[in-house]
């Protein structure tokens, strides 16, 4: 759970913390880019605290009213080489799509699973829809290194909210 200003969960200090159906979006940024975006239990929201937590806020909130909305939010760079070409995939995949691992991994000669890891070490989930990324036949595959509980309920919520 997270806690208040500067709020800690996880160990991570949170800027920010929007409510979401069911679950929470907590924040993570200086005043120049996003550092992470982390989903968290339902608890109190924490109003921002810089001018990018807000416009964080703001843009996170418009994605929960309207899953049309597009991003455009200054994102650290992170990850290794190959990461950041999986997330490039995953950033493409219109709102309302989905795409297989395996799709993936043939776009960039790579494995299933490789891209599998490279989606749960997505440090900005719902900006680049990892949610989008399923297994073969459709079935959910895992979401942000977990393979069930809450996060696959978030995941299928994230789905059912872009009508996937």
């Amino acid at each position: 759970m997270a806690v208040a200003a500067g709020r800690k969960g996880d160990g991570v200090a949170y800027q920010a913390v929007i409510a979401a159906p069911g679950f929470c979006l907590g924040v993570r940024c200086d005043e120049e880019e996003v550092q992470r975006i982390s989903f968290l239990p339902p608890s109190p929201e924490l109003a921002p605290k810089n001018a990018l937590a807000a416009e964080t806020a703001r843009q996170l909130t418009a994605y929960l009213a309207d899953a049309e909305f597009a991003f455009g939010l200054p994102l650290r760079a992170s990850g290794t080489v190959f990461q950041r070409r999986v997330w490039e995939q995953i950033a493409a995949i219109p709102t309302h799509q989905t795409r297989a691992y395996g799709e993936i991994a043939s776009a960039l000669h790579n494995a299933p699973r490789a891209v599998g890891q490279a989606c749960g070490a997505n440090p900005f989930p719902v900006v680049v829809p990892c949610h989008r990324v399923l297994a073969a036949g459709g079935g959910l595959g895992g979401f942000a290194r977990q393979n069930g509980g809450f996060l696959l309920d978030v995941k299928r919520w994230l789905l059912a909210h872009e009508g996937c």
